[in-house]
């Protein structure tokens, strides 16, 4: 048997494995991370260091990990939340040898230091988000978005959470090249009201989940004159690319694609509980929408294969619909009868079948 005939089996196999497990569903998706807030019986001091009991009771979350999913960072990130009535409770904590920070002014661009990040979708449907940024220096970068960058949506730079509160603590000496760090963390509270319509009450989502999802960005960095700024090519000149850091992995270089975030659960169970949080099935359905939202976005061809799917062992198969006003994805769920839908523009929506 030549060489030739082998390699060209190979490739038929190859193919035909490729066919199979995706009409099957059994390629394994990156599962969004999930994690568990507990109400707070503490009354904070925002001051960055959460010694509080409920700051030291709550757990962990994993460590953060590349944004594309495929190697471990440099240094260590992770986070813990909370939450009581008035506030959602944010702490993380950033390893560093080498805290720095040159941005002062609020709502400049702060990943141009280096920075953590907050991206909030309260309703799952990747329109209607919020931003946050702050570096070192405990300068703030908020913003709202109504859609992500891919379907050109407004993005509001002025506008602010309002009423937030925030700090920074320093293990080590800011902006000291001489010495060696240790690390930085931040504590936030943002007031749930940041969402509250006007003359609307504010609501809490008790045992409810949102989207949620941290991103670090580290850059390399250079000194001179005894100052620390971002690490440029000698040749071209140009900033060395940034590393992008994040709790849950988005598969890809970009943090403005809401359908990778995590689940955060807000549990009333007592802090320390073992309670259980379950992603739906339906968004387990959800996710493969977008998998052929993404690729029916840039052109690709998406067949009939490639729409179809096994999931918690019932077969989905995905409709396109097109008209002269535009397109949609969608099916309907085995678990709750629901149509499960993904307009043109990219929203999620789950409509109750008349």
């Amino acid at each position: 048997m030549n060489s030739q005939y082998i390699s060209t089996a190979i490739k038929i196999f190859a193919i035909f494995i490729v066919f199979y497990f995706n009409c099957f569903g059994l390629i394994a998706q990156s599962t969004p991370k999930k994690y568990i807030a507990f109400k707070s019986f503490d009354k904070f001091d925002i001051d960055g260091k959460a010694n509080e009991p409920s700051w030291q009771k709550s757990k962990w979350s994993e460590n953060f990990v590349d944004i594309e999913g495929k190697k471990n960072p440099k240094y260590q990130t992770r986070m813990k939340m909370l939450w009581d009535e008035k506030y959602l409770y944010i702490y993380a904590e950033l390893m560093e040898p080498h805290v720095w920070g040159n941005l002062k002014e609020r709502d400049t661009i702060i990943f141009y230091n280096n920075d953590f990040e907050i991206f909030i979708d309260p309703d799952g449907d990747t329109h209607n988000y919020y931003e946050f940024e702050m570096n070192a220096l405990n300068t703030i970068w908020d913003l709202y978005l109504s859609k992500p960058y891919r379907n050109q949506g407004a993005i509001l730079d002025a506008w602010d959470f309002k009423n937030l509160l925030s700090a920074v603590h320093i293990n080590g000496t800011l902006n000291d090249p001489s010495d060696v760090d240790r690390s930085w963390s931040v504590e936030i509270a943002i007031p749930w009201s940041f969402k509250t319509e006007p003359g609307r009450k504010t609501s809490v989502p008790e045992n409810k989940y949102w989207r949620i999802n941290f991103s670090r960005v580290n850059w390399d960095f250079q000194i001179t004159k005894k100052k620390y700024y971002r690490k440029q090519d000698p040749i071209t000149r140009k900033f060395m690319k940034e590393k992008n850091w994040v709790w849950s992995p988005q598969g890809v270089i970009n943090m403005h694609e809401p359908e990778h975030w995590g689940y955060v659960y807000f549990t009333t169970a007592e802090i320390g509980s073992d309670t259980k949080f379950t992603i739906p099935k339906d968004e387990h359905i959800k996710w493969f929408l977008y998998e052929i939202y993404r690729a029916y976005l840039k052109n690709e061809e998406v067949t009939s294969a490639l729409k179809s799917k096994i999931i918690f062992k019932k077969h989905i198969e995905v409709k396109i619909n097109k008209d002269a006003f535009g397109w949609d994805i969608w099916t309907v769920s085995p678990f709750t009868n629901q149509i499960l839908t993904i307009s043109d523009d990219g929203k999620f929506e789950s409509i109750k079948q008349e």
